[in-house]
């Protein structure tokens, strides 16, 4: 059962309110800002929610049980803690929002009304919506280890184990053309192959797109530069002399854990289970069935 302030509850009885809404919101990378629909700023927790924002609480359903209710949240880009190359950059993709009915004159008396995920999100112009699924969404999404052979965890994570060392794993470079709206040339990676960085990632350090991370599909030499085909375009296009720093790529097989990466110990599937073609194959006296593992 939800508790209301003892002091908001006696607020809401009166006959006139001072009420507004003010969102904690947390991005991925550890970032928090505080947004209010109020015309001044509002101080609580430690947090100031900053007012100008063009913030407003759009329609939200509630209902019993664990459903994935429906909700959103709104506004125009008049403030520069969220722009629209903010949100191209995937900067608030997968942010917590946490949502507060405030009394401004006293910010002591508030109520915390929900937490959503930030979903998907519209832009129109200077106009903004963002779709705030509720915590619950996460229970339709798959989760645990997938009982596979390949590895089952991104290189350089903690499970992968591997730390990344500037020019053996990581390369600094500078864009220098943008081919297409999913293919860049990059310079200054030299003593890295043409496919080194097939399947690896690309962030951005400067430019409309810095502090992204891309998909690399394919990596090729071109002269001096590198190029790189993304798997999805960027919402906004990079420009030349943009920084960046690009992460070698892995194929996610034992072999190549084993004897590129000698990370073996460390690979996260599993390479030795029987395939389908063994498990409904038959004993003979031709086939060895001693336990050895089917992957050398």
């Amino acid at each position: 059962m939800r508790q209301i302030d003892p002091g908001l509850a006696a607020h809401l009885k009166g006959g006139q309110t001072t009420l507004c809404h003010c969102w904690r919101i947390t991005r991925r990378d550890g970032a928090v800002l505080g947004l209010t629909d109020h015309d001044q700023d509002i101080t609580f927790g430690g947090l100031t929610y900053q007012a100008g924002s063009g913030f407003a609480a759009g329609s939200h359903a509630v209902e019993a049980g664990l459903p994935a209710e429906a909700g959103e949240m709104e506004g125009a880009f008049s403030s520069p803690l969220i722009t629209a190359d903010h949100l191209a950059a995937g900067l608030y993709d997968g942010a917590r929002v946490d949502l507060y009915r405030v009394n401004w004159q006293n910010p002591a008396e508030r109520l915390f009304l929900h937490r959503r995920d930030l979903g998907e999100v519209t832009v129109d112009g200077e106009h903004f919506r963002a779709e705030l699924r509720p915590m619950t969404h996460r229970l339709h999404q798959k989760q645990g280890r997938a009982y596979l052979r390949s590895c089952g965890t991104d290189f350089a994570s903690r499970a992968c184990g591997i730390v990344p060392v500037t020019g053996r794993h990581r390369g600094q470079g500078t864009v220098v053309a943008v081919l297409s709206e999913t293919r860049l040339a990059v310079s200054g990676l030299a003593g890295f192959d043409g496919d080194d960085f097939t399947l690896g990632r690309i962030s951005f350090s400067s430019g409309v797109l810095a502090g992204l991370t891309l998909g690399i599909a394919t990596a090729f030499r071109s002269g001096a530069n590198h190029g790189f085909d993304l798997w999805l375009p960027p919402g906004r296009l990079p420009a030349p002399g943009d920084r960046v720093s690009v992460l070698v790529g892995c194929d996610k097989r034992f072999e190549t854990c084993r004897d590129r990466f000698r990370n073996a110990l460390n690979f996260q599937g599993f390479p030795h289970m029987p395939g389908t073609d063994f498990a409904y194959s038959y004993a003979d006296r031709d086939t060895a069935h001693d336990g050895r593992a089917l992957v050398p």
